[in-house]
């Protein structure tokens, strides 16, 4: 299964937009150099008081639909 690894870092302010639906996915680019965009609402596990902050390595099914995120 094809995964990504990415560097987030996410302010507070920004994620409550995200998730108050003003943006439904997160843009980023892989370690690798590569755009990755996925459904905002994957990283609520990780939201803290400090918003979103990480490695994390994403991983995508076959036909590229999102299958599991986990902090790196």
């Amino acid at each position: 299964m094809p995964a990504l690894v990415v560097n987030l870092t996410i302010a507070p302010e920004e994620y409550q937009r995200m998730y108050a639906g003003a943006a439904k996915h997160v843009s980023a680019v892989s370690v690798d150099g590569r755009r990755v965009q996925f459904p905002a609402n994957i990283l609520r596990p990780y939201v803290t008081r400090d918003g979103v902050r990480g490695r994390f390595m994403i991983r995508f099914t076959a036909d590229n639909r999102f299958e599991s995120i986990k902090r790196l």
